[in-house]
C-alpha cells in the first residue's frame, strides 16, 4: 500500500491551494464586487505595480479559527512586495469579498510583518483599504481582544519610510488608523472612511448619519483633512499614489530623486510681473505663479480642499523635489486659518522627515480670527506649526511677493523664524498691519479732530505705505534681498545650493511627529 505521496501530488495539492486563495471570496463575491464597479484586492495591486514584479507573502494563510479557516484565503489580506516605477514598495491590499474584507490575527500578523520588512529594509509602505475593520467573532472576549496584534508597527515607523493608504472602498476601523498613520491619504469619491460604521453607531449611539456625511470624501478632504486627495475612480487613485512616491525617496537614509529639470522654465519667467497685480486688494491666480516658478506639470498638491487660503505642494525645481507654501489671495484674501495651519505643519513634517527643501510664498493679510477661528483651536494650530518650522533643518526659503502682515507672515517664515532666505520682491508689502488699517489704529484721533480729514488719512496712509515697503527691512539686513520678480527661479535655486547641508540630509527632528496635527 502507498503510504507517501509522490512530488506531483505534492505539487498538485499545493497548485489547489494556491488557487483556492487566488480565487478570493469566489466567483460569485467577485461578480458581485466588479458589479458594483469595483475591482478586487488582487487587480488593484495589478493596477499599481509594475507588470510581473509583485512577489506575494501569506497566499496559504488563512483564518486561524477552524471553521473559518475555507472561507478566508489569504486571511483577506493580499501582502507582498513588488515594483513602482522601478523600486521597491510594499504593498497590502483588503480584500472585500472575504468576511466583508474585515481583519482577523493572521492577516494582521501578515500585515505588521510587511510593515516591519519595509522599515528594516527601507521601501515605502502602501495600504489599498476596504473593508470593515477587525473581525467580531475573533475579538470577542478579554483573550479575543487582547490577542489582536495592536498598532505598534504604525507607531514605531518614526517616518524611515513613506506610508500611503487608499480608501477604495468602505472602511472602519483599521482603515481609518492607517489613513491617520499615514504621510498620504487618497480616498475614492462615494466611499465612507470612519472609525465605526453607520449601522454600529445607530445600534450603539442610535445615531442615524448617512454614510457620506459620516465619512465621505467631502468631510475628509474639506473638512478634517484625513484625505490628502480626493479621485474619481481607482485607476485615478493608483496613479496618485504613483505620483505622489515619486518626489519621496525610498527611505530616510536616501536623498530625494531628481529628473531631469525643465530647460524652458527661464524663458517664462517674465510672466510674474503680469500675474500678480501691484494693487494689494486684486485677486490672482498663485497656482499660475507655481507653474511659472516650479518645472513645468510638477505642482502636486496636497490638501487642495482643506482651508484653501493656503496652497500645500510638492514641486520639482531644475528637476529636485521641493515643498510648497504658497498664500492664495483667492480666498479669505490669504488670510491663514486653522485648517491652514494643519496643513502647512503636515507639509513641513513630511519635507523635515525625507530631506525636501521648503519654498515659502507669501501674500497674507494675516490670521483668519473671530469666534469660529478660534472653536477651531486656531492658537494651536498657529503654535504646532511655527514649532516645526523652527525645528525644521532643510533648507527654508521665505518669499514676499506681495503682502506679509503679522503673525501669518511668520507662518509663512518672516525674519526670526529660522529661514536661510528672507527675500522680498520690489512689490512687497510688510508690516504689523495693511497701511490703511495702521492708520485707524494709531491716527485715529489725530484724523478726527483735522480740518482736512481725508487728506491727513491719505498723507498719513502713503507715510505707512512706504514705511512697510522692504527697503527699510533690507537696509537693517531683516530681509536678505530684495528682487525683480523675474529672478525669483534664479534665487531659488542659488537659495537651496546655499542652505543645502553638506550631505544633502536633514536632522528629521519631526520624523516622530504625530501624523495628524
Amino acid at each position: 500500500m502507498k503510504t507517501t505521496k509522490s512530488m506531483s501530488e505534492h505539487i498538485a495539492e499545493l497548485e489547489k491551494l494556491e488557487a483556492h486563495s487566488r480565487a478570493m471570496g469566489g466567483p460569485q463575491k467577485v461578480a458581485k464586487h466588479h458589479a458594483s464597479g469595483r475591482l478586487t484586492a488582487r487587480e488593484r495591486i495589478d493596477g499599481l505595480v509594475d507588470p510581473g514584479s509583485f512577489v506575494e507573502l501569506g497566499l496559504l494563510a488563512h483564518s486561524d479559527i477552524d471553521e473559518a479557516a475555507e472561507r478566508t484565503p489569504a486571511d483577506g489580506k493580499v501582502c507582498g512586495v513588488g515594483r513602482i516605477d522601478g523600486r521597491l514598495a510594499a504593498v497590502c491590499a483588503y480584500d472585500a469579498t472575504v468576511l466583508a474584507g474585515a481583519g482577523g490575527r493572521v492577516g494582521t500578523r501578515k500585515v505588521q510583518h510587511l510593515l516591519r520588512l519595509a522599515v528594516e529594509n527601507g521601501y515605502p509602505i502602501v495600504m489599498l483599504h476596504e473593508g470593515g475593520g477587525a473581525r467580531i467573532p475573533d475579538i470577542l472576549g478579554s483573550d479575543g481582544i487582547l490577542s489582536s496584534p495592536g498598532m505598534i508597527e504604525h507607531a514605531l515607523r518614526m517616518r524611515r519610510v513613506p506610508m500611503v493608504t487608499a480608501v477604495l472602498g468602505d472602511g472602519f476601523g483599521q482603515t481609518s488608523w492607517d489613513a491617520a498613520f499615514s504621510d498620504f491619504t487618497v480616498q475614492r469619491k462615494g466611499t465612507c472612511l470612519a472609525v465605526s460604521g453607520p449601522n454600529a453607531i445607530q445600534v450603539a449611539t442610535g445615531e442615524n448619519t448617512p454614510p457620506e456625511e459620516l465619512g465621505g470624501w467631502e468631510m475628509h478632504a474639506k473638512t478634517t483633512g484625513l484625505a490628502d486627495l480626493a479621485c474619481d475612480d481607482e485607476p485615478g487613485c493608483l496613479a496618485t499614489i504613483r505620483a505622489f512616491l515619486s518626489y519621496l525617496p525610498s527611505h530616510c537614509e536616501e536623498l530625494p530623486p531628481r529628473i531631469a529639470g525643465d530647460d524652458d522654465a527661464m524663458n517664462r519667467q517674465e510672466a510674474l510681473e503680469q500675474i500678480v497685480p501691484i494693487e494689494p486688494r486684486r485677486g490672482y491666480s498663485m497656482h499660475k505663479v507655481c507653474d511659472v516658478l516650479f518645472d513645468k506639470g510638477s505642482l502636486f498638491e496636497i490638501k487642495p480642499l482643506l482651508d484653501r487660503s493656503v496652497i500645500t505642494a510638492l514641486a520639482r525645481l531644475n528637476g529636485a523635489p521641493v515643498g510648497v507654501v504658497a498664500s492664495n489671495p483667492m480666498y479669505n484674501a490669504g488670510a491663514l486659518g486653522a485648517g491652514a495651519c494643519s496643513k502647512i505643519t503636515d507639509l513641513i513634517v513630511l519635507c523635515d522627515s525625507f530631506h525636501l527643501p521648503l519654498i515659502l510664498l507669501s501674500d497674507t493679510p494675516g490670521f483668519f480670527v473671530g469666534k469660529k477661528a478660534e472653536e477651531a483651536g486656531v492658537s494651536g494650530r498657529i503654535t504646532n506649526q511655527w514649532t516645526a518650522f523652527a525645528q525644521a533643518t532643510v533648507p527654508k526659503i521665505s518669499v514676499v511677493l506681495r503682502k506679509g502682515y503679522g503673525g501669518g507672515y511668520y507662518s509663512l517664515g518672516a525674519h526670526g523664524m529660522g529661514a536661510d532666505l528672507n527675500i522680498a520682491w520690489v512689490t512687497a508689502d510688510v508690516g504689523f498691519v495693511a497701511p490703511e488699517v495702521a492708520v485707524n489704529i494709531v491716527h485715529s484721533k489725530r484724523i478726527a479732530a483735522s480740518n482736512e480729514p481725508q487728506a491727513l488719512r491719505e498723507r498719513l496712509t502713503e507715510e505707512l505705505r512706504y514705511a512697510s515697503a522692504p527697503w527699510r527691512a533690507a537696509g537693517k539686513y531683516f530681509l536678505h534681498d530684495v528682487i525683480r520678480p523675474r529672478d525669483t527661479r534664479d534665487r531659488l535655486l542659488a537659495g537651496l545650493a546655499i542652505g543645502r547641508r553638506r550631505t544633502g540630509f536633514s536632522e528629521r527632528r519631526l520624523a516622530n511627529w504625530p501624523t495628524s496635527s
